[in-house]
């Protein structure tokens, strides 16, 4: 700019003073605005500069913005976009942080009861002298011991992958009469020892769209838990239907029923209840929910104490 000023004042000088003193002193004001103006654009990144380190130092707190135009401007309110951004990611972070370290403690919790026993029974079948008769209960409750941690940590397992998204819910057409009938397998032993009933009410052509395999784990819990909580001689209700919106599945039993302060932490990884079992572990309801709600479902549940539960599965129509 200034070798362009200094060109047209000589050049102005051929033609008259005035004109060349006119020249000089619109070159002189050109200059010191864009000197001023330059100089205060490098004030004002500057002053960005420093918030940006700041910000990389884990300095959230500062706030840039302003109400004027002009490129600057765009750019500091941009900046305090991702500065939001940022503070937000690192406050999800920490909370992350915090549900890893509860889920670690939870997990040593629960593996260090069944391997302490193991450690313990494992000395007394050291003894030579041991009786026949406790070898072979003792060994026998290793084996459950073992059965234990294998299922606590094969259910952790799928709850990580479930919680990284790292899982690929399959969307097929599924009719519930043949997901009940996948989901009952496991359960119809313990429920011929305890003497139970099962009735299944529904249409044999009602269906939802979902992941076979992942959904009867989830449905599976559910009925564990309905076993474990009903008396010998009890009745487990299965009721399925469907609508324009949603296919519904009910399931009820007439045990013991949940505790009222409990319900709004029945799906909670590890809350164990006034009225669970001993070898109770917090972790199937848990499943459950992250299981159906991942594949856009709603599950419920009501319950009171002495007269039963009823879990009510929801899966939108697609």
């Amino acid at each position: 700019m200034c070798l362009l000023n200094f060109t047209a004042i000589i050049a102005a000088a051929f033609f008259s003073l005035a004109a060349t003193v006119l020249v000089f002193t619109i070159s002189a004001l050109l200059i010191g605005c864009s000197w001023i103006f330059t100089s205060w654009r490098y004030r004002e990144i500057e002053k960005l500069s420093s918030y940006l380190r700041q910000i990389s130092g884990g300095d959230y707190s500062l706030d840039v913005r302003d109400n004027h135009e002009g490129e600057l401007s765009i750019l500091k309110n941009n900046i305090y976009k991702v500065t939001i951004m940022l503070s937000e990611q690192r406050s999800l972070l920490q909370q992350d942080k915090i549900k890893l370290t509860n889920a670690i403690s939870d997990i040593s919790h629960q593996l260090k009861t069944p391997l302490t026993s193991m450690l313990m029974m494992a000395d007394l079948l050291s003894d030579a002298n041991l009786p026949a008769a406790k070898r072979t209960e003792f060994t026998h409750n290793i084996r459950i011991q073992l059965e234990r941690i294998e299922w606590l940590v094969s259910s952790l397992l799928k709850l990580s992958k479930i919680d990284a998204g790292t899982v690929h819910f399959k969307e097929d057409v599924i009719l519930v009469k043949r997901l009940l009938q996948k989901a009952l397998e496991p359960v119809l032993i313990p429920m011929d020892i305890k003497e139970q009933n099962v009735l299944i009410d529904g249409d044999d052509r009602v269906s939802f769209v979902g992941d076979l395999n992942w959904t009867a784990e989830a449905v599976i819990n559910i009925l564990k838990n309905c076993v474990e909580h009903t008396q010998e001689g009890g009745r487990i209700t299965i009721s399925f239907s469907e609508n324009a919106l949603f296919t519904e599945i009910v399931i009820t039993d007439n045990g013991k029923g949940i505790a009222k302060e409990d319900l709004p932490y029945i799906f909670k990884r590890f809350y164990k209840g006034k009225n669970a079992g001993e070898d109770s572990i917090g972790i199937g309801l848990a499943m459950a929910h992250s299981i159906i709600t991942s594949q856009n479902g709603v599950i419920d549940v009501k319950s009171k104490n002495g007269e039963g539960t009823q879990f009510r599965i929801k899966f939108i129509s697609r």
